[in-house]
């Protein structure tokens, strides 16, 4: 696919304060997610791990259009969307090296990281798996008489299973407050999207059940904003879902197994141009930032992860008698 950019459309208008808030987050993020993969490799952490390098933009511009009380679901794939929500930094790293007062209490590991009390009502790893729960997330706002939304990310593969068409299609017939948005980054595991998929033009598919829908530049932070406050704001009104495809791209392999040695020559580099945050940063320059300003920022999220992490390792492992709290059965 072509990593030419998607139009934008016109933006409500964000303070270069907040955009530069915006672009610190995204550096924590790519920093932790640098840092998640040294400790796998060092072999700190047991299992594997799904990295978000170049997918910044799209979850940071998302959930920066959600208010207190809104929810937010996502994939293995969601270490970036948790923190965006506002998860802390050390009880995340905390929860992925198996530690006590890991935001899971060290139970959940990378691909379940959960922080009910920011909105972040968990990552999942089973494929499309939480896309029914954000129906029922959205339905129990809705029978609550409340105005909250769902958020919910998921990938290109999981547009190709039963449970993507069956909560579009329950969504729309309820007219349903929650926000599909698909991170496109072109690849279903190792296989292109093309390779799987009949119709790989996403946002598409939402024809099939009359929701309104949009194609968006997901390494693009204002442009993401913009289409999720649409979204959200026709949630809140009471008109329904929204689906959205988020054309993006993972800057690593799928997981930290993975050399992605099938991408074809050039495609990377391409995208790499395209960095959401080497984006924003040319957004912030053309408001006339300086680029000591620019550098502060990013020292000083570089500042906040490696003191998050450094009290993370000093965190004590669970007491073995805990595997035996919130156990159903």
């Amino acid at each position: 696919m072509s990593t030419k950019p998607i139009p934008a459309e016109p933006q409500a208008a964000v303070s270069d304060d907040a955009l530069l808030e915006w672009l610190r987050t995204m550096q924590e993020i790519r920093l932790f997610e640098e840092e998640c993969q040294r400790l796998f490799t060092q072999g700190v952490v047991r299992g594997s791990t799904h990295l978000c390098q170049g997918q910044e933009g799209a979850v940071v511009g998302a959930c920066r259009a959600l208010r207190p009380g809104d929810q937010m679901l996502c994939t293995y794939r969601g270490h970036g969307a948790v923190l965006a929500m506002g998860a802390p930094l050390d009880r995340t790293f905390g929860e992925i090296m198996g530690k006590a007062p890991g935001l899971c209490g060290g139970k959940g590991g990378s691909m379940h990281l959960t922080d009910v009390s920011v909105g972040a009502y968990g990552s999942f790893a089973i494929i499309g798996a939480h896309l029914p729960i954000a129906v029922g997330m959205a339905f129990a706002a809705r029978y609550r008489k409340s105005d909250e939304v769902c958020l919910c990310f998921f990938g290109d593969g999981a547009t190709n299973i039963g449970a993507f068409h069956e909560a579009l299609n329950l969504a729309q017939i309820w007219k349903l407050p929650v926000i599909f948005l698909c991170e496109n980054n072109l690849y279903g595991e190792y296989s292109p999207i093309a390779n799987t998929t009949a119709v790989v033009e996403l946002h598409e598919r939402a024809k099939a059940y009359a929701m309104a829908a949009e194609q968006v530049d997901g390494n693009d932070v204002l442009t993401m904003h913009a289409a999720v406050s649409r979204a959200v704001e026709r949630a809140r009104a009471g008109d329904g879902p929204t689906f959205l495809e988020a054309r993006t791209y993972r800057h690593k392999g799928h997981s930290r197994s993975d050399p992605a040695t099938y991408r074809p020559a050039g495609e990377l580099e391409a995208w790499m141009e395209r960095d959401p945050i080497i984006l924003a940063e040319a957004m912030l320059r053309e408001r006339d930032v300086d680029d000591a300003s620019l550098a502060a920022v990013r020292d000083d999220a570089e500042q906040r992860v490696v003191a998050a992490l450094e009290t993370a390792k000093g965190w004590p492992d669970p007491d073995p008698a805990s595997r035996l709290e919130h156990v159903y059965a």
